[in-house]
């Protein structure tokens, strides 16, 4: 059984819908001691026991949703940061060899931001801001080193891209690329109308109808209908039948089947759907 899927079935690993509920279970977890963090990280690595990896991720998980709160300013949700943090502390947990001598918070601290990391870099834009290393690295410092919600000064960008090793031009471009904001197509509903007619689908034009025709065309195919029936009421009580039983019927008879009804020929009822049709158009014509 791999660590992943004994975590994910036995512990408070993934948030519920109660977040709080789930923060408040992970805090009334135990904090390890030195000497019991080292017993169980000797056991899962040279005796590949699983249940002493477990413990280990479930008595480090509040300090994923601790380092999950220092990404709060990127709008995305709570749970899904201490989900995807939560991964890289087992990913730690795995690869972590008591022996080096450091506790196991200070080795995963970078597997859990990296997962982080990524998962808010896939999701924050719609259109990816931060491609390479050094942009990655940017996006995350700018925000957290600014000192106000306003532009930059030219001092600052200078003195912000000597600090992470870039040019300020670069500065300057993350800055405007994380300015902007993303916008739902449709309002929320229960935005009131004050708001709502600023989302795109209220002022976006609609190509793919047309009222005006629909209504027009369902006019026109209901005057056609009226006309038809109208006309039929001025044939006799067979040619209505053999119009009706070869044209408005779910189910069409043949000229063979109204032949045998009326006991003439198939011949017959042909001359005979032809005449009472000749008579319906002229009279919706006319």
């Amino acid at each position: 059984m791999s660590i992943g899927t004994s975590l994910q079935v036995n512990g408070p690993i993934v948030p519920g819908r109660d977040l709080t509920a789930y923060i408040s279970s992970v805090n009334s977890i135990a904090v390890l001691t030195p000497e019991q963090e080292k017993e169980l990280a000797n056991q899962y690595y040279y005796e590949d026991n699983v249940d002493a990896a477990r413990q280990l991720v479930l008595a480090h998980l509040r300090f994923v949703v601790h380092l999950a709160k220092s990404y709060s300013g990127y709008g995305l949700s709570q749970a899904d940061l201490i989900q995807e943090g939560n991964v890289g502390l087992m990913k730690a947990v795995k690869r972590f060899n008591p022996e080096v001598g450091v506790r196991l918070v200070s080795f995963a601290v970078h597997w859990i931001k990296a997962e982080m990391h990524e998962f808010i870099l896939r999701n924050w834009r719609i259109v990816k801001i931060a491609t390479t290393k050094a942009q990655r690295k940017l996006f995350f410092n700018l925000r957290s080193s600014k000192k106000s919600l306003g532009w930059l000064s030219n001092d600052e960008a200078e003195a912000m891209a000597v600090d992470l090793g870039v040019d300020a031009k670069v500065v300057r471009q993350m800055e405007g690329r994380m300015s902007n904001y993303d916008m739902a197509f449709d309002a929320d509903t229960d935005a009131d109308d004050d708001v709502a007619y600023r989302s795109p689908a209220y002022y976006l034009q609609d190509t793919s109808s047309d009222m005006a025709a629909t209504i027009e065309a369902e006019e026109w195919e209901e005057t056609k209908n009226d006309s038809l029936y109208l006309a039929m009421d001025g044939l006799d009580e067979r040619s209505k039948d053999i119009i009706k039983s070869r044209w408005l019927s779910d189910e069409k008879a043949t000229l063979h089947e109204l032949a045998a009804k009326y006991q003439v020929s198939a011949e017959r009822i042909r001359q005979l759907e032809k005449n009472a049709m000749e008579k319906v158009k002229g009279m919706i014509q006319a």
